[in-house]
């Protein structure tokens, strides 16, 4: 491989100013501003290292960046992903203000996932010093929404599409082949308004919930004797809401629960919904103990994100843990995660996507920081993966 050098003055100060920039998501905090002064920035350092930039915003006020270091031809492309947004800072002392102590560096966003965008930035640079020529276009996606809905990376999949993908989110340094998906499921159960001195006319939802309950209970049990997938375990779920009734004397007309349902590779959100449907499909046509009645339930998919899992042995994979090998001194652990990720929309579309990024803490939390020395093994990774995929151009002396 070439002798790629990763400038880590470089990648700590790009790191820091991202950090500095607020740009928590504004669905989840309103009036948030976004990822618009983020973006602005990422455009002029992409700019600066040689980049064609280029803005996609398919809501307004919700760019993404679109970088991209063209190729001579005839080699694979390759997308460098990340997301731009944050979440809120509650309970955080200074969260815009980056500081460092023993190797880390803390501040929202730092972990989750600025460090990532820190070291594809390092990757670029690096080729560049190395003079490095690639057949195929590399580039970077630094997307909007990536902790709501994902508008970001949808908007780039159907803008600038890519043969591979390599996610940046934190890995620890592993090489993520695989992660879980969700379906959120709304229950809901319809009973019949009345004064609570009137049990003839009433039908209370609420305590018709907990026959429903019951069912949930047995299927979450029938999903932990299934086999789990040995890279990221079995599937689950769990009632994460529940609501129903108006007052203490008056009948519950209404009540739902709030179903999660986690996914594995091979299993569909339409398939989740259909177990439960199942289940509830007894309710409905069966006495309850005691002879209550059948049921008026039922059940839709509010939200659903697919399972993701890598090809283990595809070139992509096959680039990535090489390139992992030469900047590490050593194998990288393959691994899968639980929680879902941008990589299973790049996969769905046909790009070959892997996951890759640095070690640290506190995604979501009070306190987080990425370990500088890992952000600059991972964009030197980066780097010499997008030499293996797109191919380098020897160029005759």
């Amino acid at each position: 491989m070439s002798a790629i050098v990763v400038d880590g003055s470089f990648v700590r100060e790009a790191l820091a100013d991202l950090v500095r920039i607020d740009s928590r998501n504004p669905a989840l905090v309103p009036g948030a501003p976004g990822e618009g002064p983020i973006a602005a920035h990422a455009t002029r350092v992409m700019e600066s290292l040689g980049m064609e930039v280029e803005i996609l915003e398919p809501e307004p006020g919700r760019p993404s960046v679109i970088g991209r270091r063209r190729g001579a031809g005839g080699g694979r492309s390759l997308m460098l992903n990340g997301h731009l947004d944050t979440v809120g800072v509650d309970g955080m002392e200074r969260p815009f203000e980056p500081w460092i102590e023993d190797g880390r560096l803390y501040g929202r966003g730092a972990y989750d996932m600025k460090g990532s965008l820190a070291a594809c930035l390092g990757a670029v640079k690096a080729l560049r010093d190395a003079d490095v020529a690639l057949a195929g276009d590399l580039v970077i996606a630094a997307v909007a929404d990536e902790e709501v809905a994902s508008l970001g990376t949808m908007a780039v999949i159907g803008r600038a599409r890519t043969d591979g993908a390599i996610v940046t989110e934190p890995t620890e340094l592993a090489v993520c082949l695989a992660h879980k998906g969700f379906a959120w499921i709304e229950v809901e159960v319809e009973g019949r308004a009345a004064h609570g001195s009137r049990p003839d006319l009433g039908v209370d939802a609420n305590l018709a919930m907990g026959r429903v309950l019951a069912e949930i209970d047995a299927l979450e049990k029938e999903l932990a004797a299934r086999p789990a997938h040995p890279r990221v375990g079995r599937p689950s779920l769990h009632v994460g809401t529940l609501s129903g009734g108006t007052g203490w004397s008056t009948y519950a007309a209404r009540a739902t629960a709030g179903v999660e349902r986690r996914t594995i590779p091979g299993e569909t959100a339409e398939g989740a919904l259909t177990e439960i449907e199942a289940r509830l499909a007894r309710l409905r046509g069966d006495a309850g103990p005691g002879g209550d009645a059948p049921l008026r339930v039922a059940a839709r998919i509010a939200l659903s994100r697919e399972p993701f899992e890598a090809d283990p042995d595809g070139p992509l994979t096959a680039a990535l843990v090489r390139g992992a090998v030469e900047a590490l001194g050593r194998e990288p652990r393959r691994i899968g995660v639980a929680y879902w990720m941008d990589a299973a929309l790049l996969g769905a579309a046909g790009i070959e996507t892997a996951v890759f990024g640095p070690a640290g803490a506190g995604a979501h939390e009070v306190e987080e920081w990425v370990d500088l020395e890992s952000v600059e093994r991972t964009a030197e990774t980066l780097a010499r993966a997008a030499i293996e995929y797109c191919s380098r151009v020897e160029i005759s002396p």
